[in-house]
């Protein structure tokens, strides 16, 4: 391999040796009632760490080459429904060995209707079983406690339960889920159409596998600003940040994108 002149190729050496191979990611960040900007941010600075992760960030589901060409995936969105076409892409990526970092709203589908409560419509079943679920309602916003309930997971080892103030999801749960973390949900949910449901005990942090692929999914990490609820308020009077605010938080989005990466490498 030469340059020009007939000289030795300067890039040859590089492209010769033994180097960790590139990871190539995509963060989908985007959707409703959430400061967005806030989660893709930290969600970037964390892949940002390791350099052989490259990230392209979309708002919605609908680059399905990117989707097809990803070794991983992470979301966080509300309300936002890919197309049955990108369901297909994602469900295809799967079960070839993908592995998605769901957080928090990517299970949900908001529906204000004319009873003035807010509706979960079973619009994407599809994207919800991926998934493993679909979010139904949630209380008020208030302090509640996260149990362990597979402490010898290497996602959740050495993980204590904690107390956090966050939107407590009852969900909806489809098929065989690895529940690694859940809590007691002792009150219903406000403005929900199915709120009286809500009690029970709900899983927080889960694995639902797809052949040799797998989603993680974290209810946690809602966060808002004061400009997030337009058009139905101008002005949000508070900055919440929830779970972001815990170092045990950051800790499971750490190992979870270490989990998604180690996945690539065994591929």
């Amino acid at each position: 391999m030469t340059g020009g002149h007939g000289e030795p190729d300067p890039l040859a050496r590089f492209t010769q040796e033994n180097h960790p191979p590139r990871i190539d990611c995509v963060l989908i960040a985007g959707g409703v009632w959430h400061d967005i900007d806030y989660a893709r941010l930290e969600l970037l600075k964390l892949l940002a760490e390791d350099p052989r992760v490259r990230t392209r960030v979309f708002e919605d589901y609908e680059q399905h080459d990117a989707l097809r060409a990803a070794d991983i995936i992470i979301t966080y969105t509300c309300d936002v429904v890919p197309s049955l076409a990108a369901q297909e892409v994602l469900k295809e990526w799967l079960h070839k060995g993908g592995r998605w970092y769901a957080l928090h709203g990517t299970n949900s589908i908001l529906r204000l209707m004319d009873d003035g409560l807010w509706h979960a419509p079973r619009h994407a079943p599809l994207m919800m079983d991926l998934l493993g679920s679909q979010f139904i309602s949630h209380p008020p916003i208030a302090p509640y406690r996260v149990e362990v309930a597979d402490p010898d997971h290497e996602l959740t080892r050495g993980v204590e339960p904690f107390d956090t103030n966050d939107e407590l999801y009852h969900l909806q749960c489809h098929g065989d889920l690895h529940v690694l973390l859940e809590a007691e949900c002792s009150e219903e949910g406000t403005g929900f159409a199915e709120a009286a449901d809500a009690p029970g005990t709900h899983p927080v942090f889960y694995i639902k596998q797809h052949g040799s692929g797998a989603v993680l999914y974290n209810t946690l990490g809602h966060c808002r600003g004061h400009y997030d609820l337009q058009p139905m308020a101008e002005w949000w009077p508070s900055v919440d940040r929830g779970a972001w605010e815990l170092p045990v938080f950051r800790d499971l989005l750490s190992r979870g994108i270490a989990w998604l990466k180690e996945r690539r490498h065994q591929g």
